[in-house]
């Protein structure tokens, strides 16, 4: 599958469909070859990493030139789970891994919920009053001691605990005004092996994976998940191809016994648990036939405007934060701030407004809800506790 890149129109603005495949740019501000290849009709979202992120005044004027390249507007995602998996730094707030707010479950569920709840609320408010229009969270795998990948990235052990704790941090999130990508569909957590470097194989049979692993998805799929991300494994009693390429795990499991219809977006496809479905375009395509309709790649398919209900990965309504042109507090000031049971220090100097004004939204078109102008202040959700500055 070869891809033209010579695309004519290239910042005309005019109106052209989004295409199935998610892209990365190379620096901290778009060149001429970003500007090329996210402009192809191929081109459905961008995902940004760590090498894009300066700060949160760079990050909003790259997203804004993200957004002002097509229209629609291009989706912007990025890898912004909390501990090992956070790309932006310096002027974020560190969001713990969930794995500590789950060790807090089988002594006071209740306060590891609203802690849950908090940590989306923040992380999703950041990246919106910056532009971005989501995050892939939650992470909704379980913690069986085995998965060096996932580890403290999961929530828990027991599926009761993962679902619960999912289904706060995915409130939090919707709070801000951003949507959820639940991930790795049916579970990595079981499987030794990374994927990223491997092919992780999962031996056991398909009740005890849907007893399991599946639970979280049963219960959280058919209305407050987004979009789901499926795991580059194998599980070998059910299906010989991994579960992104499986048309029996994404349209018989997910889709049918579970009620999934929403989004099915792609983990990376470089990534080596991929290999078997042969070269990139071969995973792409197989991606693809496998989901049927709407799956990101990374390069690997972007969230489209909705599912059959219309729900947007970057463009959930609240009625508390509807039309509010306020970002997240303290993404430039100065002082301490105590959230989620960390120290954030500041990244110093005086609050600026992003160059260029407001970022326009994606994912569908929104209006209203999170700004993106990182020099103003929101209120703080109301469960956040109250910190003194100075």
């Amino acid at each position: 599958m070869s891809v033209d890149t010579s695309v004519s129109g290239v910042g005309t603005g005019a109106p052209r469909p989004l295409g199935p495949v998610m892209l990365d740019v190379a620096g901290l501000a778009l060149d001429a070859d970003d500007r090329r290849r996210l402009s192809h009709p191929s081109c459905g979202g961008v995902i940004l990493f760590s090498r894009n992120y300066e700060s949160p005044v760079q990050l909003a004027a790259l997203v804004a030139s993200i957004h002002a390249l097509r229209t629609p507007a291009l989706p912007v995602g990025v890898d912004h789970e909390g501990g090992r998996v956070q790309r932006f730094r310096s002027g974020f707030t560190t969001i713990p891994p969930m794995g500590s707010i789950g060790a807090r479950w089988s002594q006071d569920a209740a306060g590891a919920c609203r802690r849950a709840e908090l940590a989306g609320y923040v992380m999703a408010a950041e990246l919106r009053a910056c532009g971005v229009d989501f995050t892939f969270a939650p992470v909704l795998d379980l913690d069986f001691g085995r998965s060096g990948v996932i580890g403290d990235r999961s929530f828990h052990g027991d599926a009761q605990a993962v679902t619960a704790l999912g289904r706060a941090l995915v409130r939090g999130l919707r709070r801000a005004g951003m949507g959820s990508v639940g991930k790795h569909f049916p579970g990595h957590g079981y499987a030794e092996a990374d994927s990223h470097v491997d092919v992780p194989v999962d031996p056991r049979p398909l009740d005890a994976i849907l007893a399991a692993d599946a639970s979280p998805y049963a219960r959280l799929a058919p209305g407050d998940l987004t979009a789901v991300m499926p795991a580059h494994v194998i599980y070998e009693a059910v299906d010989p191809m991994p579960a992104g390429f499986s048309r029996y795990w994404l349209q018989e499991v997910l889709r049918r016994r579970l009620g999934f219809d929403g989004a099915i977006l792609s983990d990376d496809l470089s990534m080596e648990g991929a290999r078997v479905a042969g070269d990139v375009c071969e995973r792409a395509r197989a991606a693809l036939a496998a989901a049927r309709r709407a799956v990101g790649v990374r390069p690997v398919g972007a969230p489209p405007s909705g599912g059959r209900r219309g729900r947007r990965l970057g463009g959930h309504r609240h009625p508390r934060w509807a039309g509010r042109r306020r970002a997240v507090a303290r993404l430039a000031g100065r002082g301490r701030r105590r959230t989620l049971g960390v120290r954030r220090r500041s990244a110093g100097g005086a609050r600026s407004r992003a160059p260029g004004g407001r970022a326009r939204a994606g994912g569908g078109g929104r209006r209203g809800g999170a700004a993106r102008d990182p020099g103003r202040r929101v209120p703080a959700h109301p469960s956040a506790p109250r910190v003194r500055r100075g």
